[in-house]
């Protein structure tokens, strides 16, 4: 079976060949914060992991079946054969790496924690004691409770718009997310700021279940056209702004 349009030819074998046969792929995305995955004032599903998933698809000339997951949800899903794949601002991490296989990475991200202005934090040590915010079963969850274990960390299993909330009322006086979502929301929440740096750079891949080799040459193959193309380049503009400057993929993630 030859696959045309990305310049390379591939055997497509087990779960490429069911996923081809049955006409549609099933992709867990995270549809919980701008610009990654949300929904348009026409509740159409949008954003760079939309746009992505979209990809694989055409790629594979079948349908998608875009289904709403967050938090520990991709990976459980994702096991259980309720998806095929995610791409779900999921970060490669050393514990998910035990229980699924990841693609090369498709976006690039760190760790970034909002205060409230005036709180007097400055420094992340400052948070402790404090109620932090943060999205339950994400890699934000366990870089603070290994960093700032006194931190009182708050979850929630949408972020957005619940952990924006919580922010905007006072009720935590910190959360901590990926930096591209909370660069982005931040500058529309007048009593909230960034503090300096980021935390925890990470690859941002597909999520795979394992025993599926096949599947993730297929989908690195997708992702090395997408780099190399520009395309990249092209889709992280169209969401960050055309100042923005993506991230590099095309050397690893030290």
């Amino acid at each position: 079976m030859v696959m045309l349009g990305f310049g390379f030819s591939t055997v497509l074998a087990s779960k490429l060949d069911d996923i081809k046969e049955s006409g549609v792929i099933k992709i867990g995305v995270a549809l919980g914060g701008e610009p990654v995955g949300f929904w348009n004032a026409k509740n159409e599903p949008i954003g760079y992991d939309v746009d992505f998933a979209k990809r694989l698809a055409k790629a594979l000339g079948v349908e998608l079946q875009m289904i709403n997951v967050h938090g520990d949800a991709r990976i459980s899903m994702l096991i259980s054969g309720q998806l095929d794949v995610v791409v779900g601002n999921l970060t490669v991490t050393e514990a998910r790496q035990k229980v699924v296989d990841f693609s090369d990475a498709y976006f690039r991200t760190g760790l970034k924690i909002a205060v409230k202005k005036g709180s007097g934090i400055n420094k992340i040590t400052d948070l402790s004691g404090k109620r932090v915010v943060v999205g339950r079963g994400t890699s934000g969850a366990v870089f603070l409770e290994q960093e700032v274990p006194d931190a009182e960390l708050v979850f929630t299993d949408k972020f957005a718009p619940d952990g924006l909330l919580m922010m905007r009322q006072g009720r935590v006086e910190a959360g901590i997310e990926d930096g591209s979502f909370l660069e982005y929301m931040i500058g529309r929440m007048s009593n909230m700021e960034l503090l300096p740096g980021s935390f925890e750079s990470g690859d941002i891949a597909v999520g795979i279940k394992k025993g599926q080799p096949e599947l993730v040459d297929w989908v690195n193959e997708v992702v090395a056209q997408y780099v190399q193309s520009g395309e990249y380049s092209k889709s992280y503009k169209k969401w960050w702004g055309q100042d923005a400057i993506p991230p590099d993929l095309t050397q690893p993630n030290l």
